[in-house]
């Protein structure tokens, strides 16, 4: 094997191992710790002389954070799962630009110019320099509204946003995004972000999650700070807040964040924040404060039905030209990565990074192999059960008519797609199927299985009352 393909496999495998171990530390740590420090750390290369693996993380803030905190539990974790790695070095990444300050204090012409860890501060701050105007800008480039790809489970959400980054006062300040994790909201931020920089240039804007945001004022708090703080956060023409469920229970936050919303909004200035869920069930969050988070628009982003996560696996294909990605593997991803926009876009990359470090052509056997674990922790247990007791209410029948000898119309073509939807959605096998429907023989359920899948192709009306039913069973 060449040299090139063994270091391919070296890396292959070391990500397999990180995403073992970066599991095993969202369990013991929690999904706050783990999403803020744990998440962003990008394995390096391995060095069999000294048995040194590196891990990179993009700041040196995060860097030095993790090292402090997580070093003992990491380097333990790498040397149960890989018996050669005697060190673990946490270090910036090469290609990141080192911050050596992550404050409000100064002149505030400094931005944590890093996209991937959306923990930090991002200021975008239009400043005048000896070349003319430029723009310091601390939001992910790639996450635009150009590249947000829109269904009717986000459409709310990103009108919303693109409502408030627009050149016209918006009819509504704050905008509160909701949605679970994973669903897109931080993306909308940073896109208005963007859009709001490219229709007002001289702008100052402000981009934090809330448990940065503490960080920062509990900093400025014990320096003697607070009056600095308070004027520069003040002077921000756009003041975008994620995650702000963190910030429960915060009694002297939530104040300062209180009169600073109230200060932003007498200006005229502009709004959003992200959590995920409703501001009525932050707990831990004074009334006066949930006052003003509701009092714009609270726009719900929903979890993505299978037609918008076929939509944002067929636009992210496009980079990947000219690699072909089979149909069913497309359609296996988007039914079976459920959970959030996230993972199945993870998952994609994952399988198609798997394939070109190996050689092998994208399959379903190979999407199968490889994204177990993310397939395994998606794959909610449809039964048959729930799958006839669907079908029934859906066109009106008993429940008794799965199981019975009838053969009128009415009733044989709802079984025969509640028996094409158990083969869809669950793993039992022809025969099992059968015994669920009344003791049917195998060959029952196969001829059901092909009528069905035949009668979609040519009935649009069958067509519609199966992805309906899909969308039931699969939400």
């Amino acid at each position: 094997m060449a040299k090139n393909e063994v270091e391919d496999l070296e890396a292959v495998n070391l990500a397999a191992d990180w995403a073992d171990i970066s599991q095993g530390l969202r369990k013991d740590l929690g999904h706050q710790l783990h999403s803020q420090w744990i998440k962003p750390i990008q394995v390096g290369g391995f060095c069999k002389e000294t048995g040194t693996l590196d891990l990179f993380l993009p700041t040196e803030f995060s860097a030095n954070w993790v090292q402090d905190r997580f070093a003992d539990r990491l380097s333990l974790a790498w040397k149960i799962a890989k018996s050669d790695i005697r060190n673990v070095k946490i270090q910036v990444h090469p290609g990141r630009r080192k911050i050596p300050d992550m404050s409000l204090g100064g002149d505030g012409r400094r931005a944590a110019n890093d996209g991937n860890d959306s923990s930090m501060i991002a200021v975008a701050a239009g400043t005048i320099g000896e070349q003319g105007f430029t723009s310091s800008v601390g939001l992910d480039p790639s996450l635009t509204f150009a590249a947000f790809v829109t269904g009717e489970a986000n459409i709310l959400g990103c009108n919303a946003a693109q409502r408030m980054a627009a050149t016209e006062k918006p009819q509504f300040s704050p905008l509160y995004l909701k949605a679970a994790t994973g669903q897109g909201k931080t993306h909308l931020m940073h896109a208005i972000g963007h859009a709001y920089l490219a229709a007002h240039p001289r702008s100052r804007i402000f981009y934090c999650s809330a448990e940065r945001f503490m960080v920062e004022f509990v900093q400025a708090l014990k320096q003697n700070q607070m009056i600095e703080f308070k004027a520069r956060l003040r002077s921000f023409d756009l003041l975008l807040v994620d995650d702000i469920q963190f910030i429960i229970g915060k009694a002297s936050a939530q104040e300062e964040l209180l009169y600073t919303i109230d200060a932003l909004l007498a200006e005229g200035k502009r709004l959003v924040f992200a959590a995920d869920r409703a501001p009525q069930a932050l707990d831990g969050v004074e009334p006066r404060l949930l006052s003003r988070l509701s009092m714009g628009l609270v726009a719900d982003i929903a979890p993505a039905d299978i037609e918008l996560r076929r939509k944002i696996l067929e636009s992210k294909l496009t980079k990947f030209a000219p690699l072909e990605v089979p149909a069913d593997v497309i359609e296996f991803l988007a039914r079976t990565i459920t959970r959030n926009v996230r993972e199945l876009v993870g998952g994609l990359n994952k399988l198609i990074a798997y394939a070109q470090l190996t050689g092998q052509t994208v399959s379903l056997q190979l999407a199968e192999e490889q994204l177990t674990d993310i397939l395994s922790a998606n794959r909610r247990r449809i039964t048959i059960d729930e799958i006839q007791r669907t079908v029934c209410q859906f066109y009106r029948i008993d429940r008794s008519e799965m199981s019975s000898k009838r053969r009128a119309r009415a009733v044989v073509r709802p079984r025969q797609v509640a028996m094409y939807l158990s083969k869809v959605l669950t793993p039992r096998s022809y025969p099992e199927i059968g015994r669920k429907f009344g003791g049917r023989d195998h060959s029952t359920v196969i001829h059901a299985v092909r009528l069905i899948e035949d009668l979609r192709e040519r009935d649009a009306d069958m067509d519609g009352d199966v992805r309906s039913l899909l969308r039931q069973l699969e939400s």
